[in-house]
């Protein structure tokens, strides 16, 4: 996989939004996790669930509510957000918003 990250980039650029879907793009991967980029369109969201490992979101564009074991938090662009492993979350659908997922795996 070529790594678009090698040259200074903004990363809202390197996906695009298409109607009533969800797109997203591995950028880099490694032992140590992932690093994901998401367009969601309007209305477009994730129901939850959960994840084993530690996560952090930061939007890129727009804003989203997500919801953390029942806390709802507005994360708007510009911002991150950690995503605890294990306990629930969902990405409540709104207008189009764009973000990066870092997806930390657990060592050992």
């Amino acid at each position: 996989m070529d790594n678009p990250l090698t040259v200074p980039v903004r990363l809202a650029d390197l996906v695009d939004y298409q109607t009533d879907s969800v797109v997203s793009r591995v950028v880099m991967r490694s032992a140590g996790g992932t690093i994901t980029l998401f367009a969601f369109a309007e209305g477009q969201g994730l129901s939850e669930h959960t994840n084993p490992n530690d996560a952090v979101i930061f939007v890129l564009e727009g804003s989203v509510r997500v919801v953390i074991d029942g806390v709802e938090h507005l994360v708007e662009a510009g911002e991150a957000l950690h995503l605890p492993p294990s306990v629930p979350h969902e990405l409540v659908a709104g207008g189009p918003y764009k973000m990066l997922l870092s997806l930390l795996k657990k060592s050992g």
